[in-house]
């Protein structure tokens, strides 16, 4: 699975998990009638490009669209590549998992990691469509865990 294309993904993904500027990705959620709902947010984590930890408003529209379908898509882009990656998103609201997920970004929104409308969303990619360069395309599917 592991290869020169993905190699390239994931020093790109951890860069905008960093906390650079240009750390922001848009994730896709499924609205009550079906219809895919983008947003743009910051990746706070990243483990390659199998699992990204996003922060969130706890009560936001979001967090209610996951909640009812965890189905889900991450886009990072740029006009140098292209990336989707497709699966599936946990909200996670217990103590230790929102101190992972915590990011200096979040600080002019949150008092804190325990600011009780914080949460962390976390995402697991199940497939992948990679676009870094003409020479650099892969696609694949991650296995079941």
């Amino acid at each position: 699975m592991k290869n020169e294309v993905v190699a390239k993904a994931e020093v790109i993904v951890a860069k905008k998990a960093s906390g650079g500027n240009d750390g922001h990705c848009v994730v896709t959620t499924i609205d009550e009638n079906g219809y895919p709902v983008p947003s743009t947010v910051y990746v706070a984590k990243a483990d390659g490009i199998r699992r990204f930890i996003f922060g969130a408003v706890l009560d936001s529209d979001r967090v209610k669209r996951i909640k009812k379908c965890n189905r889900t898509c991450v886009c990072v882009n740029s006009d140098e590549y292209h990336m989707a990656f497709v699966g599936t998103m946990e909200v996670l609201a217990d103590p230790q998992s929102k101190l992972d997920a915590w990011n200096v970004r979040f600080e002019e929104y949150f008092s804190g990691s325990d600011d009780p409308n914080f949460c962390a969303l976390r995402f697991t990619t199940e497939r992948y469509s990679l676009y870094l360069s003409d020479e650099d395309e892969d696609t694949g599917i991650f296995p079941k865990e």
